[in-house]
This record gives C-alpha cells, structure tokens and sequence, in this order.
C-alpha cells in the first residue's frame, strides 16, 4: 500500500452543508501540501460552487461529482443544506446522500490491493456518513471520523452511547441538556438554554422512526473510526480536547483550525463587492462590524429587525451579509429589515450586502474590529484567524455550547435573551456591540482575540497540526500491517 512509501491515499466524505464541504476541502488542500492524495467526494452543484483546487495540487487532489438520485419532496437543485426551502426537509437531503454517496464509497473501496493508485488507505469521514466505517472496515481500510464540531460540544454530548440515549452518561430527558453533565472535571458554562432545546426539537426537526437521526449519525461515526480528529486546537480548548479522549477510549487529535486561505480583492470585486470594499477603505481601522449568521439556518423577521434596529441604535459602522429571513418568501426582499432602514443607513453608518458575500476578505480589512455571528464553528474560526472581536447570537445546533465556551473564555459577548422564548430586543444587541466595541471591557476582547490570532491564523501552527494528524495515521497503518 502506499504508506509503504510514506505517501497515503484519502477518501474524504463531507456532508451536504457549506460548512461541512468548504473545511473539508480546505483539509483536502492542506494534505495534498504535505505530499499525499486526496479523492474529494460532493455532488456536481456543490463542487462548482465550493471546491477550487489550486492548480499545483491538481495532480494530488481527485474531485469526483456524485449525482444525487430523486427523492421525494426534495428539491431539484437542492445539494446542500442552503439550498433547502424549509428545515423539515432535511431528512429527504440526508436519504439522498445515504443513497448517492454508500454505494460510491463502496465503488472506490473495491480496488485491488495492489492497485496503490487508486485503493485508498484511510477514509475521512463527516458525521453524516455513519455507514462508511463498516463499508471501510469490509474492504481492510480504517476510518477516521472528523469532527467539525469543537470539542466542548463533543465532550458536552459524551462518549457515543450516550448520544444514542444508551448508558450511564445517557440524559433521561431533554432539561438534562440545560446543565453540565456530572463527568466534566472542570468548572464551565458549556450548556443548552431551555429556548435553544425548544428551537432544536420543534416539529420538523425531529426525524420520524424510520429516519436515522443526527445523534445516531454521529455515534456511529465515532464508535466505529479508528481515530477521531478534531478541528480544533490545544491553545483553543486543551481541557475538553483531553476529556473527549477520555470519553471515546482512542486516538483525538486536533487538527487544527485550518481558517481558509484569504481571497483575493479582485475575485471579491468580481462578484459585485468592490463597493462595499471600497466602502470599509474609508472607514476607520478596527472600527466596522461585519454581521453575518451562516449558511444554515435562517433568522425571522423579527430577529432581523431587531438586529437591524440594534445596528442602527448603536452608532457604529457595519457590513451585513443579509439573507431573507425564514418567513419571507424572497431573497432578494427586504423582509426582515424595518421600513426606511436601508434608506437611512447604506453608505453612510453602514451597508446591506445581498447574495454571496466574501466573508473571509472583509473579516481581513484593517476596517473591519468586530464580528456578529451565530457562533458557528467555521465563522468562530474565520474571525478569531483575523484578531476581530465576537459578538454572539446562537441559533440551532452546536451553535449555543460554542458560545458559551467563548464567553467563559473572555473571547466574545453573547447578546442577551428572554430565557422562555430566546427573543432579543434592539438594545440588547446595541449593548452587546458597545461592551465588545467602544467600554472598557473591550481592550481585553480585543487583546485576547490578537493572542488567539497568531495561533488560529498561523499556516505554521495549523500545517504542524495536520502533519501531527498524518503521522497518526501512518503509524496506525503500520502498525496494523506488522
């Protein structure tokens, strides 16, 4: 095989999510550096879209499109989670991958033993793709499981029976979620509020008997991976990453935080932002807040005028990557935003940019000081590479426990909410801007962002992470084949 030679073969295996493929290709990049080959596997939408590989590494980086087959209920075109229409369809975009993506792993996996070319030595797994290790394991391949979730989350939810409801860690019921579970050793914050729990598992969200939900997924996903990397970092969260091993009973390693590589001004340009760039080349150094809440999960109207009062009420400059909100039917309305807002405030306090925003050249500008944000975990990396300031605003997900870590850490400010239903008022969002912005207490956000940066943003630290990872690896595989 090729480990014999020091080179590996990867078949890497994202889900269907802009936050899950844009990472995976990045770690794709970073492998590739370091000498070994990759087979990518997306759908022909996504990989248009997402994956640019640089042409020096075409020779190492194998992109292979795999058609999605026709689901009821599923869009046309849906690909990815952002091209859903509603939440309660996401069943349909994972038995979709389940029924693509299972039987083109087991094509790839098929090659002779003698084939290096084209037989893989390891499989690198999303969490969605909970059949891989089996089907791996079928072939005499390991699998590795890598998480896009930091590991505080992981570490919050336990080792993988006790997402499955099974064992001593398992919660008996769902307020369980809204405290520290008994076996973390360390005093923390991280923990479910009751309206995050509420948003989380609201009809639509819950798979039926017949769906495999997303807890199993990830059990599974871990059970049966020989080793699990973490994008994460000592320097980021050391105790949980060191729990997490403890809880799983194998190899976790943190692969670093990998930050994308920033584009440049001439792409951005092209898409229709050379407006806005030139708007932030006016505007004073550190002082801008760039506002932006993911890919996956849309806010309401409600929320969005409450942002963009909140926005307005505080003075400072800002940069919003808006989307329509969940209740509109357009996305290119002004739905969300309250009447005369746009009127008021673009060019002046601030702008409102629609369509595909390059997020990670503004979060770059020497303008640019603060970041509103959902608190996932690809916007957290984003941001903290560049030294800007968070403020928090969780949604769904892993989104509430990634906040909590950050604030116990004194790295950003969640905007406060009415704890029964999670709503937000503007001046709530006005004061969370001014405590990280403008008080006192923001030159310690501000210097602790700066120390995190030169860890987060590092090529060097990040790329040693990934050899670190690599080596692992290599010496599983060779060990399994003396």
């Amino acid at each position: 095989m090729a480990t014999n030679s020091g080179s590996m073969h990867f078949v890497m295996v994202p889900w269907l999510a802009f936050g899950h493929i844009l990472p995976f290709a990045e770690l794709a990049r970073r492998i590739a550096l370091q000498g070994h080959r990759v087979t990518l596997l997306s759908t022909p939408r996504n990989t248009r879209r997402l994956i640019s590989i640089p042409p020096d590494l075409e020779c190492l980086v194998r992109v292979v499109d795999v058609p999605l087959p026709r689901v009821e209920r599923l869009p046309e075109d849906a690909e990815a989670t952002i091209d859903l229409p509603s939440d309660d369809l996401r069943p349909c975009l994972r038995r979709a991958f389940d029924a693509a993506f299972s039987p083109k792993l087991s094509e790839i996996l098929q090659a002779p033993e003698e084939d290096s070319s084209t037989r893989p030595d390891w499989v690198l797994i999303d969490y969605a793709a909970y059949w891989a290790p089996a089907a791996a394991a079928s072939h005499g391949v390991p699998c590795a499981f890598v998480s896009l979730f930091s590991a505080a989350a992981l570490g919050f939810f336990g080792p993988p029976a006790a997402l499955m409801g099974l064992g001593k860690h398992a919660r008996a019921k769902l307020e369980d979620l809204t405290s520290v579970p008994n076996y973390v050793p360390f005093p923390t914050t991280v923990a479910y509020r009751g309206y995050e729990l509420r948003a989380m598992f609201k009809p639509g969200m819950i798979p039926n008997e017949s769906e495999v939900s997303e807890g199993h997924r990830i059990a599974k996903s871990i059970e049966e991976s020989q080793i699990v990397g973490v994008r994460s970092s000592r320097a980021f969260e050391p105790e949980w990453l060191q729990l997490v091993g403890e809880l799983y009973g194998k190899p976790v390693i943190p692969l670093g935080m990998f930050p994308p590589p920033p584009i440049t001004r001439a792409v951005a340009a092209g898409a229709g932002h050379e407006a806005a760039l030139k708007w932030l080349d006016t505007q004073a150094p550190r002082s801008v807040v760039y506002v932006a809440f993911g890919s996956e999960v849309k806010l309401t109207s409600a929320q969005q005028q409450a942002i963009a009062l909140g926005l307005e009420a505080s003075g400072m400059p800002f940069l919003w990557a808006y989307r329509a909100p969940a209740d509109s039917d357009s996305d290119t309305g002004g739905g969300g935003l309250p009447e005369g807002f746009e009127e008021r405030v673009n060019g002046q306090q601030g702008l409102v940019c629609r369509g595909w925003v390059p997020q990670v050249i503004f979060l770059a500008h020497g303008s640019v000081g603060g970041f509103l944000t959902h608190a996932g975990l690809n916007s957290i990396t984003e941001g903290l590479a560049r030294g800007v300031r968070l403020v928090l605003l969780p949604l769904l997900f892993d989104q509430g426990l990634n906040a909590r870590l950050l604030v116990e850490k004194k790295i950003a400010v969640e905007v406060a909410r009415d704890e029964e239903d999670g709503s937000f008022t503007a001046e709530d969002v006005a004061a969370a801007l001014r405590r990280v912005m403008v008080e006192d207490e923001g030159k310690e956000f501000g210097t602790k962002v700066q120390e995190l940066a030169e860890v987060i943003g590092s090529d060097e630290v990040n790329d040693q992470c990934v050899r670190d990872f690599l080596r692992c690896l290599s010496d599983y595989s060779r060990q399994q084949q003396g």
